[in-house]
C-alpha cells in the first residue's frame, strides 16, 4: 500500500501518527477571499491530485516489491472531484497554457497512474461521491476474480481544497469551525482533507509465483446500494445503508458476530454520525469496536474509503485498533475506540456513505 495524508507522506507515517492520537487538522485558509477554517492539508499550499497519486503509487509499488514497467497491471483509481482545482484556475485565461483541459478530464487521475506504471491493462476511473474509494477497490477485486488481471492498482485520491469546494460545503452548513469530532454529541461538521491511498491487489497464485511479500490481508466481500432519497441527507429509515450492509454479509458469507472492528465513515456531521450509530446499534449484538479517522485526516471525500481500507488492513496486521481522534468524551456510539487498543482482530468492515445516498461496505480479513 501507499498512502499520503495530512498525517504524513507515507502509510507508515500516517499509521504511527494516527496511533499516537495526532491530528493533521490546522486552522488556516489559503484563499484570501474566504474566512479561516480548519483544514487537513498535506503541505503548505493546496495539493494537486496528480502529485498525491504519484506519491501513493510509488509507495504501493515499492511496498509490494514490484518493479516498473508493469504492462499487465490493471488500474482502478477514483476521485469524486478529480482536477477541480485546475478547472477553477482555468476560469482565468492567463492560466490556460499551464492547465490544458484534456489533462484535467475526470478520468485523467487514473490515466496518470497507468502512465506512471506503463500499464497496458484495463483502466477504470469510478466516481461515486464518498463511496468512490470502496467502489474502486471492489472493481479491482472483480478484475482479479474474473481472471482479467493477476494484479491491479486500486484506490482513490482527492485534492478538495479549492475555493468552490469550500464555498459549496459552507453553503450547505456542513463545515466545522474548530475541528472534526466524529460521534461527539456536540460535533460541529466536517473538515475537508487532502489525501490518497493506493493498494496493490493480487491473486494468491500470482503472489506465490513471484515469492512476493506477506500480504496485509484479503478481501472477503462488499455490498453497495443507493438510498434514492435525497441529494445530501441520508435516508432516516436506514433503507440504503442497511441494504449495503446486508449485501456485504451475503457476498462475504460473514455473520454480524464475526466482525471485530468497523472503520466508520464518521464525518463529524450531525446527520451522518447519527445515521451510522443507529445503523450499527440496530444491526449488531454485541456491538463491535468502531472508530473514525476523519478527526485526524479530515474528510478526504472520494479518497476516504481507500484510506479507511488501508487503515483497516494495518489494524489487522498489527492487531491494534486505531483511536477515534477528535473524541470529546462520551460519544453517541457505546463502543468507540478512544485510544490505540490491542485486539486480536481478524475481520474488519470499512463503511462509506456519500452524497446522493451512495453506500458502500467492504469486508477485509487478516491473512489466514
Amino acid at each position: 500500500m501507499g498512502m499520503v495524508t495530512a498525517l504524513g507522506p507515507t502509510a507508515a507515517a500516517t499509521w504511527a501518527n494516527l496511533l499516537a492520537g495526532k491530528s493533521g487538522i490546522r486552522l488556516g485558509q489559503p484563499f484570501a477571499e474566504l474566512p479561516p477554517r480548519p483544514l487537513a492539508m498535506v503541505g503548505e499550499t493546496p495539493a494537486d491530485l496528480q502529485d498525491l497519486l504519484r506519491l501513493a503509487v510509488a509507495g504501493a509499488v515499492s511496498d509490494a516489491q514490484l518493479t516498473l514497467p508493469m504492462p499487465d497491471c490493471g488500474v482502478v483509481i477514483g476521485s469524486s472531484r478529480s482536477f477541480q482545482g485546475r478547472w477553477e484556475r482555468m476560469t482565468q485565461p492567463a492560466s490556460w497554457a499551464e492547465n490544458p483541459w484534456l489533462e484535467a478530464l475526470p478520468h485523467m487521475g487514473a490515466m496518470s497512474v497507468a502512465r506512471q506504471i506503463e500499464s497496458l491493462g484495463p483502466v477504470l476511473a469510478p466516481m461515486a461521491a464518498c463511496a468512490t474509494g470502496l467502489t474502486a477497490i471492489f472493481q479491482g477485486y472483480e478484475l482479479v476474480r474474473r481472471g482479467q488481471c493477476d494484479r491491479v492498482l486500486v484506490g482513490a485520491a482527492e485534492a478538495p481544497i479549492t475555493p468552490l469546494t469550500l464555498a459549496g460545503f459552507e453553503q450547505l452548513g456542513a463545515l466545522a469551525t474548530t475541528g472534526c469530532y466524529p460521534f461527539a454529541p456536540r460535533r460541529e461538521g466536517l473538515v475537508l482533507g487532502e489525501g490518497a491511498a493506493v493498494l496493490v491487489l493480487e491473486s494468491a497464485a500470482s503472489l506465490r509465483a513471484r515469492s512476493g511479500p506477506k500480504p496485509y490481508g484479503h478481501i472477503l466481500g462488499a455490498g453497495f446500494s443507493a438510498d434514492a432519497y435525497h441529494r445530501t441527507a441520508p435516508d432516516p429509515a436506514l433503507g440504503g445503508s442497511r441494504l449495503a450492509l446486508k449485501n456485504c454479509f451475503y457476498h462475504s458469507g460473514l455473520e454480524p458476530g464475526q466482525i471485530d472492528y468497523i472503520h466508520a465513515h464518521g464525518t463529524g456531521t450531525q446527520l451522518n454520525d447519527a445515521h451510522e450509530a443507529q445503523l450499527l446499534t440496530r444491526s449488531f449484538a454485541p456491538l463491535p469496536w468502531m472508530s473514525s479517522t476523519k478527526g485526524a485526516t479530515g474528510h478526504t471525500l472520494g479518497a476516504s474509503g481507500a484510506i479507511g481500507a488501508a487503515v483497516c488492513l494495518l489494524a489487522l496486521r498489527h492487531r491494534l485498533l486505531p483511536p477515534n481522534v477528535g473524541d470529546r468524551g462520551e460519544g453517541i456510539y457505546p463502543k468507540l475506540v478512544t485510544a490505540s487498543t490491542p485486539a486480536d482482530a481478524r475481520v474488519a468492515l470499512c463503511l462509506g456513505f456519500g452524497f446522493g445516498g451512495q453506500n458502500g461496505v467492504l469486508a477485509l480479513g487478516a491473512e489466514p
